[in-house]
């Protein structure tokens, strides 16, 4: 099995479920920290999606993801929406240039829970799942097979510009030239590299399409095959549903919360 995009083969139990559920678990998880009217289910989220990572074998990779993006934009959002935010109105610390606000903080860390979340499971499900049982399975749920084949071919344009970029650079590397020092070195050892790549991948793409065509991808009329095979456990069904489920719950209780019932 090639590795592709983020892929790390770890057979753990989030590796071997359908990759439909872990897509439903980025729509629905996401979008319960996005609807929600605070931001503690925001954070909630996040800490079971390190419980998931843990199970994974992959939570020193997943907290450093998870931290990559925190800082950055806890801070951004922070002196953007926490100092200067319009609906500022409880001060809850003053720094003389600026005020740091209760609203604009409550927002700010709902955006950053909300940001997370959706970050954090799009980084499981591209870490715990092989593109082509993704596509197998989009595929295989009513998907167009030439979607299919375009968003596989999407995934893996980068991966394979990185081979390409890798293997010229070792080539120029024994042939003398530098690809490393400074900035400005660097660059100009790289920029040249752009042109090779770019027409390996064009050329690439080219014989992939006639590779297709010459073996008859997406004739109509005739079933469709996949060299993946894709399987729903009951697991998968179960996961599915409460998923589900837990998205109804939490849109009900924020339509509940927003007209002050609850």
């Amino acid at each position: 099995m090639a590795k592709t995009s983020n892929y790390i083969p770890m057979d753990s139990p989030i590796d071997r479920m359908n990759p439909m559920v872990k897509i439903y678990a980025i729509f629905c998880l996401g979008l319960s920290a996005l609807i929600y009217p605070g931001f503690i289910l925001g954070y909630a989220i996040v800490a079971v999606l390190f419980v998931a990572a843990a199970v994974a074998g992959l939570l020193k990779k997943f907290s450093k993801f998870i931290f990559m993006f925190f800082v950055p934009i806890f801070v951004m959002l922070m002196f953007i929406q926490g100092l200067y935010s319009p609906k500022n109105v409880t001060v809850l610390a003053d720094f003389g240039f600026a005020q740091l606000g209760l609203e604009g903080t409550v927002y700010a860390l709902k955006i950053v829970g909300t940001l997370l979340t959706f970050l954090g499971s799009f980084y499981l499900m591209s870490t715990t799942t092989y593109t082509g049982k993704l596509v197998a399975a989009l595929t295989a749920s009513g998907m167009n097979p030439k979607v299919g084949y375009l968003i596989l071919a999407s995934l893996n344009v980068v991966p394979q510009m990185q081979r390409r970029m890798s293997v010229i650079q070792e080539a120029q590397n024994a042939r003398g030239v530098e690809t490393k020092g400074t900035m400005m070195s660097r660059l100009k050892a790289y920029i040249p590299l752009l042109g090779p790549v770019v027409m390996s991948s064009l050329t690439d793409a080219q014989e992939r399409g006639m590779t297709l065509e010459t073996r008859g991808f997406g004739i109509k009329g005739v079933k469709s095959t996949t060299y993946v095979e894709v399987t729903v456990s009951t697991s998968d069904k179960v996961c599915k549903a409460c998923l589900i489920l837990f998205f109804v719950a939490v849109l009900v209780v924020s339509i509940l919360m927003r007209l002050h019932v609850i």
